[in-house]
């Protein structure tokens, strides 16, 4: 039995090549930008009014105050959307301008609209009065403030979210470069297991495959339902692999039937084809049977997940989805801090994925619990988790106060990376 940490590298040692494709930028939510993306131009594009108000030329105003005021004569009005004002403008001179609008040169200062005193009065505003020095560039929004062309938007790696969508509209890009969606094939195995509603007590509901399947509408794969195999279906198997070497699977997963019971048939499948990366049984609970496989001599991956629903969850968080992560180029994940809020106890040689609830003090520290009935049968306690804890092997005891390393249940828009 090797341990989580070696099994973590052979998992980097077994990347597969998963091509980029062009799409239209509207669609590229939860896709990975497979390289940087940069502002084909200067964002504002213009100097624009940060406030609705009245534009002037800050040089006008020198020397003026309370004792010494000036009227500054409106002769026009700026709106966004409109084309810039093109005319000579002559001193004291000002232009109403509306927040957004272009500001021409000379102008390079705006009044706010609240601040003004009109002549002869609001109802007929031929001037604006202006008493005071007023400075340079108040209330303007600068030309390529935000982004200067060639600046970086969003970094290779990146997994794109609305907020990114919102910024690639803005700049005009209308298509970027994404990785391709893994496609993921799923068996569940089990003579017990069932797609129907209403089933016997010796019968179990097919809930893995859904859970997995759900995954994909947030997530970087699509998802086929390959069916149920049942404990006399290891040719079928055998036989789903060998289809998979000549289709656009990219990766098989199965859950059940990888320990060492009389119908586990699933290693026995996967060891008739020649490999290039394998382990079997990791050092880990939940999940020990975990099996990886990559065939060799081509880019095909086997998953083989455990049949108890919490261990099929917490491997596919700690294994799979690591590794999918790893073939699209995504960015890091980096763990949550934590503080362990009460003691917690472990085998030495086992790394612990534990279903646990993150809660913040009042003066905003994170703080871990770690939940009751943590065996791998039981949903309740994971429905009230909202975080994994990851307690890793080479320590038993971990003590009121320790700092641990959380993850989310599953790649979310919140995931820190």
């Amino acid at each position: 039995m090797i341990s989580y940490k070696q099994a973590s590298q052979i998992l980097k040692k077994s990347s597969i090549l998963i091509k980029d494709e062009t799409i239209n930028s509207k669609d590229a939510v939860n896709r990975i930008a497979s390289s940087n993306i940069n502002s084909p131009t200067q964002y504002p594009s213009a100097n624009n009014a940060a406030f609705d108000g009245f534009a002037i030329r800050s040089k006008d105003t020198r020397g003026l105050n309370k004792n010494n005021p000036k009227k500054f004569k409106i002769i026009g009005c700026i709106v966004p959307g409109n084309k810039p004002l093109a005319k000579k403008i002559n001193p004291f001179e000002t232009v109403e301008i509306m927040t957004g609008g272009v500001l021409p040169e000379p102008f390079d200062t705006i009044i706010p609209v609240e601040q003004i005193k009109f002549d002869p009065n609001k109802r007929d505003k031929k001037y604006i009065i202006i008493n005071q020095n007023i400075k340079k560039y108040l209330h303007v929004r600068f030309k390529g403030s935000d982004y200067k062309k060639n600046d970086l938007i969003i970094k290779k790696g990146t997994i794109i979210q609305p907020n990114h969508i919102l910024a690639l509209e803005t700049l005009g890009i209308q298509k970027v470069k994404v990785k391709k969606k893994p496609n993921i094939l799923f068996f569940s195995t089990g003579n017990e297991i069932s797609n129907n509603k209403i089933i016997p007590e010796w019968k179990i509901r097919n809930s893995n495959s859904k859970y997995i399947n759900a995954l994909d509408k947030n997530f970087l794969f699509n998802f086929k339902n390959g069916g149920i195999l049942k404990d006399h279906h290891e040719k079928n198997f055998t036989n789903h692999i060998k289809k998979m070497l000549k289709s656009n699977i990219d990766i098989i997963i199965t859950s059940g039937a990888v320990s060492a019971g009389k119908f586990d048939f699933i290693p026995n499948a996967i060891k008739k084809f020649s490999l290039s990366n394998y382990f079997s049984h990791v050092s880990i609970r939940p999940g020990k049977p975990i099996l990886f496989a990559k065939i060799k001599g081509s880019s095909k991956i086997i998953f083989g997940l455990p049949g108890n629903p919490i261990s099929s969850a917490a491997c596919f968080r700690f294994f799979v989805q690591p590794f999918l992560m790893q073939i699209l180029g995504v960015l890091k994940e980096r763990p949550l801090k934590t503080i362990l809020k009460r003691e917690f106890r472990k085998k030495k040689s086992i790394t612990r994925f534990v279903k646990s609830r993150l809660t913040s003090t009042k003066d905003g520290r994170l703080e871990l619990e770690v939940l009751q009935k943590q065996e791998s049968f039981r949903i309740r306690s994971f429905i009230h988790s909202n975080i994994w804890a990851i307690f890793p092997s080479g320590k038993s005891i971990f003590k009121k106060g320790d700092i641990i390393d959380c993850y989310t249940p599953h790649l979310s828009n919140n995931t820190i990376i």
